[in-house]
């Protein structure tokens, strides 16, 4: 997390909402032996070679951000919000943030999607985890959940929180439980359950042990900010007891030079076909806080090694991004999503000193590959009107080779013409042509929806698309563009 202005602590946020049924059960290292898992939550004893590098590398393609931004002036999360876990149950894709708005402090919200890269939707109107009561251990801050799926209708979430001074100085760590990822969410009588424990960032069971992975000690000596090493802490039941594993940190800031040595943020833990994957945030000592995204594995969940081509996600493939913190990853090959919070080098906004939303960016792991993503999704356009720039999001094709786009919307029964679609390229995502590089209309049946696809050629490194609706009298619903990239 990072300070808001009116906010005296500062603290880089760590929260990851994951089933538990997707996270592996193995062995520990103190057994020597290698951890079994079944897939990336579950597991086998044969665990397979660590397959996402065995291609080598990945490719970064960023995804149509951002995917979430702060409420409307008045609504509880209508400050500074911060990334939490995304995970999958069922069907829907969740992504849970913190955030503050009202004059309190952070507290956590989720949002949902069918697709891993949106549009998600905010649920109600209010958070799913509040602060606790005045003078409690959290009636400060709420923040950083993680959410295992024990069974069907039984979930453990995990958070950090911080309580008004001088009684209560450190991060610690809270159990809530829910018979659903919204909630309603009930806390446990005997928080917090691990004392001075910093931002949780996983929760694995793993060979029917509770292993908690966490950013702690926060801003430790040579860490620049409120960045810090990982730690681990492990217990037999979900509400502990916990004991901190006596060889922490598990994983450090890199040597003075390296593009990390400034600091790591918290890191989330996955598990997937024979080893531990974690994504995370991290910066350079020098200069402003910029940060982008590298990666280690674990055969062992404890003896963490960092990937000799990090970062994997560079900031500088997002338009004006400056970091990508609080870094969450759902694996599904041939992807990794990366959800984050998206910080801006310049924005129009200067409410905060620290202005952000949320993002996600795509790893590729191997090709060919096929990615549909949505770029527009509008409830309904009226009649003559065009949408703006602004509304779409960045389309990246640095690393992409073929690419189609899908109109989709609802006309009325009395509609007299189609939707048009403009498509404008860029040569560095932040400045667009004022002139189309490519336009075409949609099919039209009025009374019904129609759809058309097209594909296009365009030799730009970025695009945006524009919708115009060409009926001077009649308004248009349910519009959706989806761009399909391939390479």
């Amino acid at each position: 997390m990072r300070k808001p202005v009116q906010m005296a602590i500062a603290f880089a946020a760590c929260a990851a909402i994951v089933m538990l049924t997707a996270r592996s059960e193995g062995q520990t290292a103190a057994e020597n032996t290698q951890p079994k898992a079944r897939s990336q939550r579950t597991g086998t004893r044969n665990p397979r070679p660590n397959e996402l590098l065995e291609n080598s590398r990945f490719i970064q393609i960023p995804g149509p951000n951002p995917v979430i931004k702060p409420g409307p002036d008045g609504a509880w999360d209508d400050g500074v919000t911060e990334a939490s876990d995304a995970f999958k149950d069922v069907d829907t894709y969740y992504f849970y943030y913190h955030a503050t708005g009202g004059g309190k402090g952070y507290r956590l919200g989720v949002a949902g999607s069918k697709h891993p890269l949106g549009p998600f939707k905010k649920h109600g109107d209010k958070p799913v985890l509040d602060l606790g009561p005045k003078g409690s251990w959290d009636d400060r801050y709420v923040a950083c959940a993680m959410v295992l799926k024990e069974a069907e209708k039984e979930y453990y979430m995990w958070y950090s929180g911080y309580g008004s001074p001088p009684k209560h100085r450190k991060w610690s760590i809270g159990l809530a439980t829910a018979e659903h990822p919204t909630g309603p969410w009930k806390k446990h009588e005997g928080n917090p359950i691990l004392e001075d424990f910093g931002y949780v960032g996983g929760v694995l069971k793993v060979n029917r042990k509770y292993h908690l992975y966490s950013a702690y000690p926060i801003s430790s000596a040579g860490y620049k900010g409120d960045y810090s090493p990982l730690a681990l802490a492990t217990a037999q039941r979900p509400e502990g007891p916990y004991t901190k594993y006596p060889g922490n940190p598990l994983m450090k800031k890199g040597d003075f030079g390296d593009w990390d040595d400034g600091g790591i943020s918290e890191a989330e833990v996955l598990y997937h076909n024979g080893a531990f994957h974690m994504f995370y945030g991290g910066t350079h000592l020098l200069g402003p806080r910029l940060e982008s995204i590298g990666y280690a594995y674990s055969l062992d969940g404890y003896n963490f090694i960092k990937y000799g081509r990090n970062p994997v996600a560079v900031r500088q493939a997002n338009p004006n991004a400056a970091a990508f913190a609080e870094v969450h990853a759902i694996i599904e090959p041939p992807f990794v999503y990366l959800y984050h919070t998206l910080r801006y080098e310049k924005h129009g906004d200067d409410r905060f000193g620290w202005f952000e939303d949320l993002g996600v960016q795509v790893l590729v792991t191997q090709r060919p590959f096929s990615l549909n993503m949505p770029v527009l999704n509008i409830e309904s356009l009226d009649s003559g009107q065009t949408t703006s720039l602004d509304q779409s999001p960045p389309v990246s094709l640095g690393h992409v080779s073929r690419l189609s786009l899908t109109a989709e919307c609802a006309y009325s029964k009395n509609a007299a013409r189609p939707i048009k679609i403009h498509i404008r390229a860029s040569y560095d995502g932040m400045t667009y042509d004022t002139v189309d590089l490519y336009t075409f209309e949609n099919d039209f049946k009025p009374g019904q929806t129609a759809r058309k696809t097209i594909e296009l050629d365009p030799k730009v490194p970025f695009i945006k698309v524009l919708v115009e609706n060409q009926d001077q009298s009649r308004s248009v619903s349910d519009i959706r563009v989806i761009a399909a990239l391939a390479g």
